[in-house]
């Protein structure tokens, strides 16, 4: 696709087509899509930006962000598609319109069992999973989420720097991590009957497995899918009260979640303060 282009959009006809393009990704009938055009154009219109990729004049792919409270200097991207590919430029058309009008992060939300996803956030453009939302959205009547509980995980991107996943590299993973997280302690079993979650005796690192294609097993076995979501929501809520966040996914889907320095020094302090 080296004809396309990434453009602002700001008249009626192309925040149709962005709703579109949004209908046909999440598979919603053309006339509810998961943001329709006025309303596209009320957020852009209040100061929010509508980016689309456009190969010629065919829409492949789209993205929408509004700012948060002034004092965060934060954006909040709403929704975000592409095909193959321009993931990466369309965010980076938000980065820079988000750190033009002075803002530092940015935040947004996605399904955590949505692995290829999360590579894209976590590793890609090296984002932090810092929240874990519980049915974020109530029941959700699209092609893509229907049926499901709508758990997401908040992220957390830092516009102004690269933050580079702690155990990785541009692929995720290394030789050594994958060796560590094979060689801890499993702490829970997955619903394919698998390890779904490991710990390392150092307590720095939880490791969490997501199912290879969730919106396929969705499709076929909603039952088990749901397994699979209570069973990660069970793994993530607790490792973020302890002060994980998530900080890596691999090409063979496990999560890597990382506890914060300042969550290990508060809870060393509190081991010391009991010890007689």
């Amino acid at each position: 696709m080296t004809s396309v282009s990434i453009r602002t959009v700001h008249d009626t006809a192309g925040f149709a087509a962005v709703a579109d393009y949004f209908s046909d990704v999440w598979q919603t009938p053309r006339s509810a899509p998961p943001l329709l055009p006025e309303t596209l154009n009320s957020l852009a219109h209040a100061g929010g930006a509508v980016h689309a990729a456009y190969d010629g004049e065919r829409v492949v792919g789209g993205c929408v962000a509004v700012f948060g409270p002034p004092a965060a200097r934060a954006a909040y991207s709403l929704l975000a598609a592409a095909e193959r590919g321009l993931g990466p430029r369309l965010k980076e058309a938000q980065r820079a319109w988000a750190l033009g009008l002075g803002a530092r992060t940015m935040r947004w939300t996605f399904d955590p069992l949505v692995g290829r996803n999360a590579r894209f956030n976590l590793v890609k453009l090296g984002a932090e999973g810092t929240g874990y939302l519980v049915d974020f959205y109530g029941p959700m009547a699209d092609g893509v989420n229907d049926g499901d509980e709508s758990d997401r995980l908040e992220v957390t991107w830092d516009l102004t720097g690269t933050r580079r996943p702690s155990a990785g590299t541009t692929t995720g993973t290394t030789t050594d991590t994958t060796a560590a997280r094979e060689a801890a302690p499993v702490t829970h079993p997955a619903p394919d009957g698998g390890s779904l979650a490991r710990r390392d005796p150092g307590d720095r690192y939880v490791w969490c497995r997501v199912p290879q294609d969730i919106v396929a097993l969705r499709a076929t076995d909603a039952e088990r899918a749901l397994g699979w979501r209570r069973a990660v929501r069970e793994v993530f809520t607790k490792a973020f009260a302890e002060g994980f966040t998530a900080t890596e996914m691999s090409r063979d889907g496990w999560y890597t979640l990382t506890r914060r320095e300042d969550a290990r020094m508060e809870e060393d302090a509190r081991m010391e303060e009991d010890t007689p």
